[in-house]
């Protein structure tokens, strides 16, 4: 799937400026995405990888989320807003790739069938 060092470039309005924590962020990201890229094989399409990936990010989040609470019923009262929360996140995120990911759909590709980018 594609990896792109420049996807900051890509997600982010040119007027912004890219702090180093972003930069951090999106460094994370292409790196997690190496990872599931590395899983990619006879044994497991993009499909079967994508799907655990998500099921890493909700196992990842629900731990993120249950810090800093002491009992399992409060933790537990707030699932419904924990869940709208990382929903919202998603859904903004996939929205801001998928627009990403059109505008620059031949760049990718090309990227994709060949692992270089396109001339």
């Amino acid at each position: 799937m594609s990896q792109d060092s420049n996807t900051q470039d890509n997600n982010v309005d040119a007027s912004i400026e890219i702090t180093p924590e972003m930069q951090a962020f999106y460094q994370r990201a292409d790196a997690i995405i190496g990872v599931a890229n590395s899983q990619l094989g006879p044994d497991a399409h993009s499909g079967q990888v994508g799907a655990s990936l998500l099921y890493a990010a909700a196992r990842y989040s629900a731990s993120v989320a249950s810090i800093g609470f002491v009992k399992a019923d409060d933790f537990a009262k707030e699932k419904d807003d924990i869940v709208e929360f990382y929903v919202k996140q998603y859904r903004q995120m996939l929205s801001d790739n998928l627009t990403d990911y059109a505008q620059n759909f031949d760049k990718y590709v090309h990227l994709n069938k060949d692992n270089k980018p396109a001339e």
